[in-house]
C-alpha cells in the first residue's frame, strides 16, 4: 500500500515540477503569435486611418470649395437687390423731389394771391367806409328833404307793405270763399232743401197752458169744493196751478211740466165724467192718471223710434224718449223736434253716401238728455251722452250727441250731419219762439259785439236776429279790408252767442261826395 502512495505523490511532485514549465512555454509562443497579430492589426489601422483622412481633407476641400460657392452667390444676390433697392430710392427722392419743387411753386403762388386778396380786402374795407358814409350823408339829406327821420320813414313803408299786404290777402280770401262757394253751395243747397222738403212737418209751437171743457159752470164750483179743499188737493198732487176765471165752461191748467199738466189734465177730465169730486178720489185718479201717462210715453217713445226706423234701442232710452213728447224747447216740442233731426240725418247721410241707420239713430238720439235735465245736474248734452255710454251706444252715437252743440270736436260725419239737421230743424219759420227779453237781450248782443270793431260806425239787428248789418267809416276801412272785418265779426259771434241757425253779416261802406251849387 505505501508503495503506491508514494509512486502516486512521487507522479504529483513530478506534474507540478513539469507543468508551470510547459504553462510558460505555452504563454510565450501565445505572446509571440499575439505580438505578431498586434503588429499586423497596428499597420492595418494606421493605413485605414491614413485613408480616412485623406478622405476627410478631400471632402473637407470639397465642402470649403461648395460654401465658397455658395457664399459668392448669396454675395452677388444681395448685391443685385442693393442694386435694385438704390434705384427705387434714387427714383422715388427724384419724384419727393419734384412734388416738392410743385408745392413750393403752389405755396409761393398762394403766398402771392393771400397778398393781393389782402391788399384788396384792405381796399374794400376802404370802398365799405366811404360807401357808408355817403350813406350817411345821403340819408342826412334824404332826412332834411323829407322833413322825417329814418325810422319814421321806415314806419310809413312797413305801414304802406303791411295795407298792400292786407289788400292781397282780402283779394285772396275773397277768391277762395267765393270759390269754396261756388263748389259747395250748389251741392249743399240742394241736399238741404231736398232733405227739408221730403221731411215735412207740423209748424206748431207747444204752451204753457191746457184747457179743460166743463159741462157746465156749476162744475166750477164743484171743483173748488169747500173752502177750496179740492182745488188745493189737485194743485198739491198734480203741481200745477188751476185757473178758475170767467171763461164760460173752461179751466185752464197752468204749469212749465208738460208732464205734470197732463196728469192734471186727465186726472180732472176723469173726475169731471165721475162726477165725484173730494180729496180722496182726486188722490186716486192722480194715481191712475200717472200710470197713463207712464204707459203713453213708453208708447211715444217706441211709437217714435218705429217711425224713424231705429229699432233694439234699449228700454229705458225708449222710456226717456216718450218723456220727451212732454218736453218743449222755445216752445218746440222735444220729441217731434228729435223725429224730424233723425229724418233729416237719414236724408243727408243718403245724400252723402254714409250709414242711414247710423244717422237716424244718431238724430234721434242727440236731445236725448233733454228728458231728465231738470232732475239731473248738467247740460242736457253731458246728460245725453252718460246716458248713451251707460245703455252701451255705438261711440259714433255718443260723440254726435256731445258735439251737435260744439261742445266737443266732431270725430265722424255723421255727427256734422246732427248739428246740421238740428240747426235746420230748429231754424225753420215756426219752429220755436223766444220770450221778448230773450229775444231783446240777443239782438242787444249782437249789435254790441259788432260795434266793439274798429272802424264801425253803426250796426242794426235785421231778420229777427237772422242779419246784422254793419256800417263803416269809409276814411278807416278799405274795400280790401272789408272782406276781413266782416269775417273778423262772424267769427266773434260764432264764439261769443248762442243761437238757432245761421246769422248773415253784411259789412257796408259807402262814400259821398255833395255839394252845393249857388
Amino acid at each position: 500500500m505505501l508503495p503506491v502512495i508514494i509512486t502516486i505523490i512521487i507522479c504529483v511532485v513530478i506534474l507540478a515540477i513539469a507543468l508551470p514549465v510547459t504553462w510558460k512555454a505555452a504563454i510565450a509562443k501565445k505572446t509571440k503569435e499575439d505580438a505578431e497579430k498586434v503588429g499586423t492589426a497596428e499597420e492595418k489601422a494606421r493605413i485605414i486611418i491614413d485613408e480616412a483622412i485623406k478622405k476627410a481633407e478631400s471632402k473637407k476641400r470639397e465642402s470649403l470649395l461648395e460654401v465658397k460657392e455658395q457664399s459668392l452667390a448669396a454675395k452677388n444676390e444681395v448685391d443685385r437687390e442693393i442694386k435694385e433697392r438704390r434705384a427705387e430710392i434714387t427714383k422715388q427722392e427724384r419724384r419727393i423731389q419734384t412734388k416738392e419743387d410743385a408745392l413750393d411753386r403752389k405755396t409761393d403762388a398762394m403766398e402771392k394771391r393771400e397778398a393781393e386778396f389782402t391788399a384788396k380786402e384792405e381796399e374794400q374795407k376802404k370802398r365799405l367806409l366811404e360807401i357808408e358814409k355817403r350813406n350817411e350823408e345821403v340819408q342826412r339829406e334824404l332826412e332834411r328833404v323829407a322833413g322825417m327821420t329814418a325810422e319814421e320813414a321806415r314806419e310809413v313803408l312797413l305801414k304802406q307793405v303791411r295795407d298792400d299786404v292786407n289788400v292781397d290777402v282780402a283779394k285772396l280770401y275773397r277768391d277762395l270763399v267765393e270759390k269754396a262757394k261756388d263748389e259747395a253751395d250748389k251741392k249743399a243747397q240742394e241736399f238741404v232743401v231736398n232733405s227739408i222738403q221730403r221731411c215735412a212737418v207740423d209748424h206748431v209751437s207747444e204752451s204753457t197752458i191746457s184747457v179743460v171743457q166743463l159741462p157746465s159752470d156749476e162744475m166750477k164750483g164743484r171743483i173748488i169744493g169747500r173752502e177750496g179743499r179740492n182745488i188745493r188737493t189737485i194743485e198739491t198732487m198734480t203741481g200745477v196751478d188751476l185757473i178758475i176765471d170767467d171763461t164760460p165752461e173752461a179751466v185752464v191748467l197752468s204749469g212749465f211740466d208738460p208732464v205734470r199738466r197732463e196728469v192734471a189734465r186727465i186726472a180732472l177730465e176723469r173726475l169731471i165724467v165721475d162726477g165725484r169730486i173730494h180729496p180722496a178720489r182726486i188722490e186716486e185718479m192722480v194715481e191712475k192718471a200717472k200710470k197713463e201717462v207712464e204707459t203713453q210715453m213708453r208708447g211715444e217713445g217706441e211709437q217714435a223710434a218705429f217711425d224713424v226706423g231705429v229699432h233694439n234701442l234699449h228700454p229705458e232710452l225708449v222710456k226717456l224718449l216718450g218723456r220727451m213728447r212732454y218736453r218743449t224747447s222755445y216752445g218746440q216740442n222735444a220729441l217731434k223736434h228729435s223725429v224730424e233731426v233723425a229724418e233729416l240725418c237719414g236724408l243727408l247721410a243718403g245724400e252723402c253716401g254714409l250709414d242711414v241707420r247710423l244717422a237716424k239713430r244718431a238724430g234721434l238720439l242727440h236731445d236725448i238728455g233733454k228728458s231728465i235735465d231738470h232732475e239731473v245736474e248738467g247740460s242736457h248734452v253731458q246728460i245725453g251722452a252718460d246716458l248713451c255710454r251707460k245703455f252701451k251706444e255705438n261711440d259714433l252715437i255718443v260723440n254726435a250727441v256731445e258735439a251737435h252743440h260744439g261742445d266737443v270736436e266732431p270725430k265722424s260725419l255723421i255727427a256734422c250731419l246732427v248739428q246740421a239737421a238740428d240747426a235746420i230743424s230748429a231754424a225753420r219759420p215756426g219752429a220755436r219762439r223766444e220770450t221778448l227779453d230773450t229775444y231783446t237781450n240777443r239782438l242787444k248782443q249782437l249789435e254790441d259785439i259788432t260795434n266793439g270793431f274798429k272802424g264801425v260806425d253803426k250796426s242794426f239787428a235785421i231778420q229777427a236776429g237772422r242779419e246784422v248789418r254793419v256800417m263803416v267809416v269809409p276814411e278807416q276801412v278799405s274795400d280790401a279790408e272789408m272782406e276781413l272785418l266782416a269775417r273778423d265779426i262772424a267769427k266773434k259771434i260764432e264764439s261769443e252767442l248762442e243761437y238757432p241757425g245761421q246769422i248773415k253779416v253784411s259789412v257796408i261802406r259807402e262814400s259821398r261826395a255833395v255839394e252845393y251849387a249857388k
